[in-house]
């Protein structure tokens, strides 16, 4: 019997051990989202380096880089060079490249010479375009509009985005409602990105060359993927403590009530932030921002004191960007006077003629308790309209188009006379400058066409002046200068005829072209008369502008001179301002799309500017 017993039975070293079951190590949630932050990083530098050739393009003038931050006055501007006309037996051969192209006769040309008669150094700022010509066929789609004012390239960037934070909830996780810290841990990483994306004086935004508001888009969306996150994390704990019974032992915890806190918080911000608000009760949105940052910043260190190092990078961009606004920030003596033809109110500030650039804008303060309880307190952003270095000043010009601005007219028409006429002496506080073009240098293309609309003049206004200064100074490469101007009433272009003929005379090396067209008929008696337009330089139509025909227009007269032209270097491309709603900017941009790629790379490629009004 135990013989076979013993046979029955397997041989000790015929026995295998059945393999331990795998067991995956715990992930450290902090440790993880680090490095994806680590990871944003590094895209964020691969992009910085694709525009550093533009940014050190800007090396050109020491003013190309100090300009545009900080305001002051010039006690005694530079003078401009002066135009002198010769005829053709007078001129050099040096001097065939100073045409005037006021003058088609052959026989007149015009030389720039400084006040001693000496001619004037022309030097040509270097141009390094957006995008290299090889990839503009892969570029060109970026500017399709899939929304109003948003463009495919945002929607690219957002979607790499997500994809980069979507990725820590799919690794080693059964789910992101079972791994509830780790979507806390992405919520907290990503609060300095809110913050940067959010601040006026935002770093980054000043290393890639565009303002504040043409990266508000990426703010916008951060805050999103933020309380998404702060939601599955708090809401998943609620619902789990309700669960187990303990709810009430759990929240009497001190950091657990602080992340409640933070929570109500951060849903209140997100409530008053919709565009309904925003629109329409601009101050309850930007006061609910404040309290709930104050209060949001507070809870989070107390409800997770591994949190402290996002929570300080998080407040030093604040502190920054509120400082550099401190900074910027100064009370000046200035003379608001109405347009009634335009319902638009001048704000001048002579003492103020330096510091910013083309295309910048202010927040402006209207010190005064015309404009209501609160609204010497209320600030709003207005484009720049004169040269930094003039004569006259800051110039604003702001048109009625709320509550606060009609307050604003009314206020300057019922003031009394002064030395400009009618209007008022008052207190202002000035913010800024901001904005503006970034590292592209408009006076490095070969032609710019400007599209405004409204009250988007002042943007034109200020960039074509300077370009103008910049040609009569020998700085400029651009010799086809138009702008299109759609306004809803012809009388809004009387206080601007004079200046607008001013300036056509004054370009005396470049081709300008004004065409304002009116969408409304006129009431009463057309305020001009025929002789008022004697030729194509300054034009006043009926209707909408063709914008893809004087695009294409803009581009064979550029393209025409560059060949005909011998002395001067490759075209370089061509400039399209775009200033107005954001229906106009769409506009713009399908006007673009519409251009034959052939015709765009003959040009040397067509760069858009923007600044589009909303928020």
């Amino acid at each position: 019997m135990s013989s076979s017993i013993s046979h029955s039975l397997p041989k000790p070293s015929s026995v295998v051990a059945a393999p331990a079951p795998f067991v995956r190590p715990p992930v450290d949630a902090s440790a993880f989202i680090y490095h994806i932050d680590i990871f944003i990083l590094a895209l964020a530098a691969t992009v910085l380096l694709l525009v550093l050739p533009r940014a050190f393009a800007r090396l050109w003038q020491f003013a190309e880089w100090s300009t545009g931050h900080f305001f002051h006055h010039v006690a005694h501007p530079p003078p401009l060079p002066k135009v002198v006309v010769l005829s053709r037996g007078a001129s050099t051969r040096k001097g065939q490249s100073d045409i005037s192209h006021m003058d088609p006769s052959p026989a007149r040309y015009a030389r720039r010479v400084e006040a001693n008669g000496a001619p004037v150094h022309v030097s040509y700022p270097p141009h390094v375009a957006k995008c290299m010509p090889l990839l503009r066929p892969l570029a060109a789609p970026l500017s399709i509009r899939i929304s109003p004012g948003f463009t495919l390239g945002q929607a690219l960037v957002l979607l790499a985005y997500l994809s980069v934070l979507i990725y820590p909830f799919s690794v080693a996780t059964a789910g992101p409602f079972v791994d509830l810290d780790r979507a806390a841990w992405i919520a907290i990483s990503q609060v300095p990105l809110v913050v940067l994306f959010a601040s006026k004086n935002n770093l980054l935004g000043m290393m890639l060359g565009m303002g504040y508001e043409s990266l508000n888009f990426f703010h916008r969306f951060a805050a999103t993927l933020f309380i998404l996150c702060c939601n599955v994390h708090s809401v998943g704990y609620i619902f789990t403590w309700a669960q187990e019974g303990d709810f009430t032992s759990r929240i009497k915890v001190y950091g657990n009530q602080y992340g409640l806190l933070a929570m109500v918080a951060v849903n209140l911000m997100f409530f008053f932030s919709t565009s309904f608000f925003r629109s329409r009760f601009y101050r309850i949105f930007v006061t609910s921002h404040i309290l709930g940052f104050a209060i949001i910043i507070p809870a989070m260190w107390f409800h997770k004191s591994a949190s402290h190092g996002y929570i300080y990078v998080a407040l030093g961009f604040y502190a920054l960007d509120h400082i550099l606004r401190l900074v910027k920030t100064r009370m000046y003596n200035a003379t608001i006077r109405p347009l009634p033809d335009m319902g638009t109110t001048r704000i001048e500030v002579p003492y103020l003629n330096g510091g910013w650039r083309a295309g910048q804008h202010v927040r402006l303060r209207v010190l005064t308790g015309a404009l209501g309880l609160t609204g010497w307190a209320e600030s709003h952003p207005f484009t720049i309209a004169s040269v930094s270095g003039s004569s006259e000043g800051l110039v604003l010009m702001v048109k009625k188009s709320g509550d606060w601005t009609s307050k604003l007219f009314d206020f300057a028409k019922s003031g009394g006379l002064t030395e400009a006429g009618v209007g008022r002496n008052v207190k202002v506080v000035l913010e800024g400058p901001y904005g503006g073009p970034g590292h592209a240098m408009f006076h490095s293309y070969s032609a710019a066409v400007f599209i405004v609309g409204g009250s988007g003049i002042s943007f034109a206004m200020s960039a074509i002046q300077d370009l103008i200064e910049k040609d009569l100074r020998g700085q400029s490469r651009v010799k086809i200068i138009e702008l299109i101007w759609t306004v809803q009433d012809p009388a809004a272009l009387l206080p601007l005829y004079p200046l607008f003929n001013t300036m056509i005379a004054q370009s005396a090396f470049t081709r300008m072209r004004i065409s304002v067209f009116y969408t409304r008929a006129p009431i009463g008696k057309f305020p001009f008369a025929d002789a008022a337009f004697p030729s194509s330089s300054l034009s006043l139509s009926p209707g909408r502008p063709r914008l893809a025909m004087m695009l294409e227009n803009s581009i064979s007269r550029t393209v025409k001179l560059g060949a005909g032209n011998k002395d001067e270097e490759r075209i370089t491309g061509m400039l399209v301002g775009v200033c107005g709603p954001v229906s106009l900017a769409d506009g713009v941009a399908q006007a673009i799309s519409e251009l034959e790629p052939l015709r765009r790379d003959q040009v040397g490629g067509v760069e858009v500017h923007e600044e589009v009004f909303g928020f």
